[in-house]
């Protein structure tokens, strides 16, 4: 028997045209799998339409802000519909990435050494981003990486080099969050484990990821023939097992359900570190979880499926 299934989309934020694609993925697959399929864009509804439509279970395609960071998923809770994916205490953490990097810290688990800046409610002069250059080469050295807290999809993210380059790259993160974390870089092989499942989740085959472009940026990830996933990872049976061990404890910690994808960088010594948690992955042609989910003999409706029934488990 088929479930009345309303899959939400696009949304405000800077991710909204992938969101919308893997909307539409997910709508077709799920619907050639027999459900009653309903697909609508976030800015086009409002709270009483979704109450009127009242569906079984709504499947969130939603990438970024307003979407992705447990906003949707409190009002989906307040409305007691279930809905795939994380909630939203796990949804707010790891779309943050300063709160991901604390909570990483706290527990233990191995991450690239790091410095958190917030500018909030203050005007930020060049003697303070002096400031903040002279620290970051003191405690970190060249090169590193300048994220904004709560963009996804490397949006505004820089790999810097050189010292002359700091300056712009911190800049350029202020344009899209107060917050800014900057990461000594690792140089290694980048590889995503897809998690799968609730109380006991399972790890899906590795990805190794690599760019054409000089790492995993917004234009590699959405353009074909910039970026290649190779299955298996090329990584050995040693870091492939602790990537693995790492992905399900990341996955408890931050108390995900439902379906999330965890990436690594496998640094010089063969040590998994890990760079961040997706609660929404991408699920476009060109996706990576998608992409595990083969490689493990499952198709694209019936993840799609499988995922559904994960969030009515809840």
């Amino acid at each position: 028997m088929g479930y009345k299934v309303l899959v939400l989309a696009g949304g405000r934020s800077r991710e909204r045209e992938v969101s919308l694609r893997s909307g539409k993925a997910v709508a077709e697959a799920l619907g050639s799998k027999g459900h009653e399929v309903t697909l609508w864009d976030l800015n086009e509804v409002s709270v009483g339409n979704i109450e009127a439509e009242r569906p079984e279970v709504v499947f969130l395609a939603l990438h970024g802000k307003y979407g992705e960071d447990g906003t949707v998923q409190g009002l989906l809770d307040i409305l007691d519909l279930p809905y795939t994916g994380p909630g939203v205490l796990a949804s707010a953490m790891a779309m943050n990435k300063v709160l991901t990097k604390k909570l990483l810290a706290y527990e233990g688990l191995p991450t690239a050494d790091f410095l958190l800046y917030d500018f909030h409610g203050i005007s930020v002069s060049e003697a303070d981003i002096e400031n903040v250059v002279k620290e970051i080469i003191t405690e970190l050295g060249i090169p590193v990486v300048v994220k904004p807290a709560t963009e996804g999809s490397s949006i505004g993210t820089s790999i810097v080099k050189t010292e002359e380059a700091l300056v712009g790259a911190l800049r350029a993160a202020l344009e899209y969050d107060r917050e800014i974390v900057v990461e000594k870089f690792i140089d290694g092989v980048e590889v995503t484990a897809a998690v799968l499942g609730n109380d006991d989740p399972t790890v899906l085959p590795l990805i190794e990821i690599v760019a054409e472009n000089e790492f995993y940026d917004y234009e590699a990830k959405y353009n074909p023939g910039m970026s290649h996933h190779i299955i298996p990872a090329r990584i050995s049976d040693r870091a492939r097992q602790r990537a693995a061990e790492l992905a399900r404890e990341v996955y408890k910690v931050f108390r995900c359900r439902g379906f999330s994808r965890v990436d690594f960088i496998i640094d010089a010594d063969d040590n998994p570190l890990v760079l961040e948690i997706n609660t929404i992955p991408g699920m476009t042609a060109m996706s990576l979880f998608p992409d595990a989910a083969r490689a493990a003999g499952m198709e694209f409706a019936e993840l799609c499926e499988r995922i559904v029934k994960l969030a009515l488990e809840k």
